[in-house]
């Protein structure tokens, strides 16, 4: 079964945390609707320093759905799909 997935890491200050949060939590439910997965990862050691994935089962629908998606996507071209190993 074929995947497609972007990352994106970023910074942000104590004060841009609420904000930021609300636009993550605007993205899970946009993604959802687009048949997408959202996650939001915060690294333990760095308060503030987040990695987003998003998963679709196949690039074209990724690609629309970033599209269309609440707050900024960095690079939205920049999609891994996933590889066969058996």
């Amino acid at each position: 079964m074929s995947k497609a997935l972007t990352m994106h890491r970023t910074v942000v200050t104590p004060g841009d945390r609420a904000r930021f949060l609300e636009t993550a939590r605007a993205k899970a439910r946009h993604y959802e609707a687009a048949a997408c997965r959202y996650w939001l990862f915060e690294e333990a050691a760095l308060a503030g320093a987040f990695i987003e994935f998003c998963e679709a089962p196949d690039a074209a629908t990724l690609t629309a759905a970033h599209a269309a998606a609440p707050g900024r996507i960095l690079d939205p071209s920049r999609v891994y799909t996933s590889v066969e190993l058996s």
